[in-house]
């Protein structure tokens, strides 16, 4: 993948980008020594073990080992492809990624991506111009969306016909075949084709780049359905996409929660009264995927449900979801809504300031969690107590291990009206996870070779200090070729970072190995390494000699040739 990418620009982008900005915004770092530390954004824990280093430009994991540079961290935390990471930093910098080599997408997918735009510009022309219009217009406007807020959410129209998408940009086959794949265009039984959209107001859905990758359409009259969603396609999977979260990220630069709401206009209703950062699933329950980006975007999610029968169950079905990530920083409230009432009703007959007071008092995911399980039982009866905890244990299993399952357990033995030990004796505990061997730190265990590459590494201004590469390429030991190629890149390019030169090798047999190498701890101070280096250098020339002498001196002197009989006689 990162070949298709120029080295160069990828140098160049990484010395720009400072990865403690690429992380801060996505997960608070604090000040520990000359590094910064969070709890980890990948797996569950109490103490911070994640470590961003400035001075490497790289990120490391010490309790689930995770570890690599900016562009590794936005690959993992916003699952974005290598390509992908690169043009959203390039984007934060100002700098454009050659043509070219923009994205690692085949050009059917890329095409689809331009041509989605294009349509999803084609419907907001529609709205300002089209001569039916003005019922769409009223509409708007009768549910109180300002210019603004249409503007920023891209709302459009389109409008009646059966083939307006189709006679605007199907005249080629090969882009007809494109709408159909994108979910544009409907080919019925008999071979027909027409608008899948039709005299609807249109919501583009843009991905967490702000492409868009669908659309939804809420009709204008009567016919069913009202709200009408694109088909999964190559680009868009309704599983794992969140309406809004494009503007909501956009208009944070940190979010610090999320309202989690059913609708498009529940969410474009709070955008217009300045809360900004509310999201919606697209015609589906909360998933587990659609979980792991929220808990990676902010540290704390409010779901947002009405309070009917239908309310609460699709809150528990998110509840289930949730389990095997609860624990950590990350934290889950349940909010429902008075009868009859949606988010875009409340906001407008109560206010912001009435709706915010709302969110603030939204139920925990432990009180949500027991209240529902609570209430499918007599809990004033030893029988009804007995049941409750056989109800919860099918669900408690799922939770990983830590304090936050601990508490659970504890506020269970609470209602229940027993003792932990009872309790324990009939809850199933998650497996224990292997204790990692300890790792060894000191450089005594390490080859002298491994130890000059770790130290390049590290330090890649101490790259400068080797002038006799040839006589070190002359010693046979292992790794020896890769520190060459190092020092040799270093000396090219004096100004890598540890990031850069990682990513350089990213895609080459070696990487993993280098990555480690990047990770070990040198306990010796910048300077004392300089020193360690230049001994470790006059060894290998050392020893790259005497292996010579052997070998030269292993052969009859008169097999030698003339050139090597004047060596042999240079070394006595």
């Amino acid at each position: 993948m990162a070949g298709q990418i120029p080295t160069q620009f990828i140098d160049e982008l990484l010395a720009r980008i400072d990865i403690v900005d690429v992380i801060d915004a996505r997960v608070p770092l604090k000040k520990a020594g000359k590094n910064l530390h969070a709890c980890c954004p990948f797996h569950n824990e109490k103490t911070p073990s994640f470590t961003v280093s400035p001075d490497k430009q790289f990120y490391h994991c010490f309790g689930c080992g995770a570890h690599g540079t900016a562009i590794g961290f936005l690959m993992e935390y916003d699952q974005l492809s290598f390509p992908e990471a690169i043009q959203e930093l390039a984007d934060q910098v100002g700098m454009t990624v050659p043509t070219t080599q923009s994205v690692n997408l085949s050009p059917a997918k890329q095409n689809l991506y331009d041509l989605m735009d294009k349509v999803g510009r084609y419907y907001v022309h529609q709205l300002h111009n089209h001569p039916q219009r003005q019922p769409f217009v009223d509409y708007l406007k009768q549910r109180g969306l300002s210019a603004t807020t249409i503007e920023t959410f891209g709302l459009g129209m389109a409008p009646e016909g059966w083939d307006n998408v189709l006679k605007t940009f199907g005249s080629n086959p090969q882009v007809s075949k494109q709408l159909l794949d994108g979910g544009l265009l409907i080919k019925n039984d008999k071979g027909r084709i027409y608008d899948r959209f039709r005299n609807r107001i249109m919501f583009p859905i843009r991905d967490r780049r702000g492409r868009v990758i669908g659309f939804g359409g809420r009709v204008m009259d009567d016919s069913t359905p009202k709200y009408l969603n694109s088909p999964e396609t190559p680009i868009f999977h309704k599983g794992t996409e969140l309406y809004g979260l494009y503007q909501a990220r956009k208009a944070n630069r940190r979010l610090e929660r999320i309202l989690i709401v059913e609708g498009y206009m529940d969410v474009i209703a709070l955008a217009e009264f300045g809360i900004n950062n509310a999201v919606a699933t697209l015609g589906t329950s909360t998933t587990a995927d659609h979980l792991r980006v929220l808990l990676r975007t902010a540290p704390e999610v409010v779901f947002c449900f009405d309070g009917d029968r239908a309310g609460r169950d699709a809150a528990w079905r998110a509840a289930e979801n949730a389990l095997p990530m609860l624990g950590g920083n990350q934290q889950l409230k349940f909010m429902f809504l008075p009868e009859g009432e949606d988010p875009d009703s409340l906001v407008r007959n109560q206010g912001p300031e009435a709706f915010n007071r709302r969110v603030e008092m939204a139920l925990n995911y432990s009180d949500f969690f027991f209240e529902t399980l609570s209430g499918q039982v007599d809990v004033n009866s030893m029988d009804g107590r007995a049941r409750l905890v056989e109800m919860t244990k099918p669900y408690l299993k799922h939770v990983p291990s830590g304090v936050y399952r601990d508490m659970l357990e504890q506020r269970l033995a609470e209602i229940s009206k027993t003792n932990m030990a009872t309790l324990n004796r009939h809850l199933e505990k998650p497996a224990q996870q292997n204790k990692k061997p300890a790792r060894k730190s000191s450089s005594a265990t390490m080859t002298p070779v491994r130890m000059a590459i770790t130290i390049v590494l590290q330090y890649p201004i101490l790259a400068r200090e080797i002038d006799n590469l040839a006589a070190v390429a002359q010693v046979k030991q292992p790794g020896i070729n890769i520190f060459i190629e190092l020092v040799e890149t270093l000396h090219q390019h004096p100004h890598l970072t540890t990031a850069a030169l990682l990513e350089r090798w990213r895609d080459k047999e070696n990487g993993p190995h280098l990555q480690k190498l990047a990770l070990q701890p040198l306990t010796l101070s910048a300077d004392a390494l300089k020193h360690e280096l230049s001994g470790i250098v006059s060894r290998l020339i050392k020893e790259a000699r005497q292996q010579r002498i052997h070998e030269l001196t292993s052969k009859p002197f008169s097999e030698l040739t003339e050139a090597e009989k004047a060596e042999v006689k240079s070394y006595k």
